[in-house]
């Protein structure tokens, strides 16, 4: 039997104040679109009944691809709205790799930026289950169509749909260790901790959200929810650029938002004449996330940044948000991602299974969480494998001091051993970037006939500068043990890093293993 789902959060925010701003598109040079609560809630409705009408059902899988916009957020709601799964696509992908995730998750539609249109149309023959190709903000190509047409026909009423058991959301894995996988999860995860969590960070009703970053990465869409949820208005920037990102913070008046290290590096790099145009005063919280920012970020934030403004929570795709570390121990507590949230379980294991329980030892960390993910799509034996009995890990090696705080080392896949010894590549990278003519770097393991492997660094240097390799090392040699200090030094324009800002180490090791019989993956 069919009837109305009960309101969803859009829905009571349409109902409660339809006329306040809820979604602004500044493209600066592109004009400014924007919906109020009644316009975005019946824009989501639109969308939902053009789903259901191409027989999209609940937990159908819909594909969404395109960067961010009015149109993005509508799918976001839409989908949720029905209780089908939107699942989004970083659009740098290339078209067999877009291909490879729409057949992956059985996508029952597509729903694509007209820019991306090119990259579907040659690969939609292989692509069976895809029942329709929706384009938006542009025209379609052969064997699409436009969704605006099917939007202007559609009921802007709430959709009805036979009550699905569970909600879900579905983020491909940024794939820095081999092939994406679609972590799922089912349920309507633990509204309990949210709560909590805004709670703690003091989110409020009348807060202005801006998007550092692409929705189409799980924690900025979760971050959106919540925006959306409260009731603020949320600003959208299409692509990042630092300085226009300084625009829209003060045109709209931003008092929160959410961002991996790379942005951040961005704006505080910015000529001190270029920040000093743009009042950063009136920002309320930042949140560090996606990626671990450095202690030497964290500096250059504070210095440009209100003290009090900035938060850090640790989390995956696959294991929600599970550490938050407060502005009074930014600091205190110098490369700590804080202490769990309440309803979360930390555990940490060595290399045998065994719960560690004294500080200051490095071992797996697992979680036990309401928030948790249910499983990898097709992929059961990884998430298997990722259990630690009644926890799940995603790899990562961390320790705890004598309060409690989290101390995350680095992936146990990064990690380097080099004769016997254990080495962390983000210590070594955090020491490193603390040195002034060093932007950006990354540390990895390289062969060593004689050791095993050898620390080798990837250095982009700060513009202006030209540090040499020995002076690399030699700042190395004062911050770090001997058996971490880099061996060798490249020089590069950049490091290649995923979306989240995570370092892309599989392509930069690669070159140095090529031909061997062990495959550091």
């Amino acid at each position: 039997m069919s009837r109305v789902r009960p309101p969803d959060y859009l829905t009571l925010q349409a109902r409660a104040q339809p006329g306040k701003l809820a979604v602004v598109d500044d493209r600066r040079d592109g004009g400014v679109q924007c919906w109020d609560y009644g316009e975005l809630n019946q824009q989501a409705n639109r969308l939902a009944n053009v789903l259901l009408g191409l027989g999209v059902r609940p937990r159908d899988k819909v594909v969404w691809c395109g960067q961010n916009s009015l149109a993005a957020v509508r799918m976001i709601h839409a989908a949720r709205k029905i209780g089908a799964i939107a699942v989004p696509l970083n659009y740098r992908l290339v078209p067999v790799e877009m291909a490879y995730m729409t057949n992956d998750c059985g996508a029952a539609v597509v729903y694509i930026d007209a820019e991306y249109a090119a990259s579907f149309a040659g690969i939609r023959d292989s692509l069976p289950a895809v029942r329709q190709v929706l384009v938006f903000d542009g025209p379609p190509l052969q064997g699409q169509v436009q969704v605006e047409e099917l939007l202007a026909a559609a009921s802007a009423a709430e959709p009805v749909v036979d009550m699905p058991e569970a909600a879900g959301t579905m983020t491909y894995t940024s794939g820095t260790t081999g092939r994406p996988k679609g972590a799922l999860r089912t349920g309507f995860g633990d509204p309990g901790l949210q709560q909590t969590m805004v709670g703690m960070i003091g989110y409020r009703p009348d807060d202005v959200y801006l998007s550092t970053g692409p929705l189409y990465h799980a924690a900025q869409g979760a971050f959106l929810g919540i925006a959306t949820s409260l009731g603020n208005t949320v600003v959208l920037q299409r692509k990042f650029d630092p300085e226009d990102w300084l625009r829209l913070l003060v045109r709209y008046g931003v008092t929160c938002t959410f961002s991996a290290p790379t942005p951040i590096r961005m704006l505080c790099n910015l000529p001190a004449v270029v920040k000093a145009r743009y009042d950063r005063s009136g920002l309320r919280i930042m949140v560090a996330n996606a990626a671990p920012w450095s202690f030497a970020l964290k500096l250059q934030y504070l210095a440009d940044f209100p003290e009090d403004s900035l938060w850090e929570l640790y989390g995956s795709t696959e294991l929600g948000v599970n550490t938050l570390l407060e502005p009074k121990d930014q600091r205190r507590k110098p490369g700590s991602c804080g202490r769990p949230l309440p309803g979360v379980e930390i555990a940490l294991f060595d290399d045998a299974g065994n719960r560690i329980t004294q500080p200051n030892v490095p071992g797996e960390l697992a979680v036990r969480s309401k928030s948790a993910f249910s499983t990898y799509h097709n992929a059961q034996d990884k998430y298997d494998s990722n259990r630690r009995g009644a926890y799940l890990t995603v790899g990562d090696v961390a320790y705890f001091d004598e309060e409690g705080y989290f101390y995350i080392c680095d992936r146990k896949s990064d990690m380097i051993v080099s004769g016997g010894m254990k080495i962390y590549p983000a210590e070594v990278e955090a020491a490193l970037e603390s040195h002034p003519d060093i932007h950006d770097v990354a540390v990895f393991g390289i062969p060593n006939d004689e050791w095993g492997e050898s620390v080798h660094a990837v250095v982009v240097p700060a513009p202006g500068s030209t540090p040499s390799a020995e002076a690399v090392i030699a700042h190395a040699r004062q911050h770090l043990a001997g058996y971490k200090i880099p061996r060798s030094v490249d020089f590069a324009a950049e490091i290649p890093r995923n979306a989240s800002g995570k370092i892309l180490k599989r392509e930069l090791r690669a070159p140095f293993w090529a031909g061997r019989s062990r495959q550091v993956v």
